[in-house]
């Protein structure tokens, strides 16, 4: 079963400037989304970004950046949906990559752990259900 990790952290945040990137603990935000995406049953942990400096501490803590995103999908007014979907097209237009599940990691949850996302993951394997919201 193939499981990719998406994690999508765009620059252009108007509440809190720069938070993908800002120090928590001594470490960017976005470090321990990564951190902990890379330590569970994530098979490939990709960011989405528009942002070279938020790309480069990605690949500084593990994660792939196979692409930067186009500007239209990190204005205001994308979704996620379509953030998703566009890693989701790449990955199968340029790799022919077409994971078996998508796990979503919003940046924004530096406390959440690989123990959460595998609990998510087995909560998904094990069960009827076609879909885990944590």
């Amino acid at each position: 079963m193939r499981v990719i990790g998406i994690i999508p952290a765009r620059g252009g945040s108007k509440g809190v400037p720069g938070k993908n990137v800002r120090p928590l603990g001594g470490k960017p935000l976005l470090s321990y989304t990564i951190e902990s995406a890379l330590k569970s049953k994530i098979d490939r942990t990709i960011v989405s970004t528009e942002n070279e400096k938020i790309a480069a501490i990605a690949k500084e803590y593990g994660a792939e950046v196979p692409f930067m995103r186009p500007k239209e999908l990190a204005a205001d007014n994308a979704s996620s949906l379509s953030v998703l979907l566009h890693v989701l097209q790449y990955m199968e237009e340029k790799e022919k990559y077409c994971p078996d599940v998508v796990v979503f990691l919003q940046p924004t949850s530096p406390f959440r752990t690989q123990k959460h996302i595998n609990a998510g993951l087995e909560m998904l394997f094990n069960s009827e259900v076609d879909s885990v919201i944590g």
